[in-house]
């Protein structure tokens, strides 16, 4: 397997799950006469971020995990999203950078340094190999699945093949 290939498919399904379970949370809101905003600043427990910003952090993961890995510059992507319509946005330009990622500029990530901030003022650097699966993917899971948990948790009828990504 191409080091592409264990970046980018896991990437892209879990944005295009992402997407799809927006729109069945815009539909529930729609349908029981819910405030949009009352989902999309739903939190877990109150010192945990939003259901906007946990998409937000997704999506940053998986395009700034890209262009680190393909020694690309990494883009800086404002966090203004208010809306479902804003976050399916966000979502479809994450996915748009991750397809556009050329599978040969990952080629020798996995042995590069890549070396990303670490909290403020901080950097960390590891191997591609460490960085991918050691740290992106676990963080880019942990905000997927902590908005589809807030959604759940908020009454939207979801299961494991909505986070899945499976029709």
């Amino acid at each position: 397997m191409s080091f592409y290939d264990s970046a980018a498919p896991a990437f892209l399904q879990t944005l295009g799950a992402l997407s799809d379970i927006l729109r069945k949370a815009e539909a529930h809101a729609s349908a029981r006469k819910i405030a949009p905003e009352t989902l999309l600043t739903a939190r877990l427990y109150p010192d945990m971020l939003p259901l906007t910003r946990q998409i937000q952090i997704a999506c940053d993961f998986a395009v700034k995990t890209c262009a680190r890995l393909t020694g690309s510059e990494v883009p800086s992507t404002p966090d203004t999203e208010k809306t479902f319509d804003d976050l399916q946005q966000r979502l479809a330009k994450a996915a748009d950078y991750v397809k556009g990622a050329a599978p040969a500029k990952f080629d020798g990530a996995d042995s590069r340094d890549v070396t990303f901030p670490a909290g403020p003022d901080k950097t960390m650097t590891l191997k591609g190999q460490q960085y991918l699966s050691q740290f992106a993917l676990p963080n880019f899971y942990f905000h997927a699945t902590t908005a589809y948990d807030i959604l759940r948790h908020n009454g939207v009828e979801l299961g494991k093949r909505d986070f899945m990504g499976v029709k």
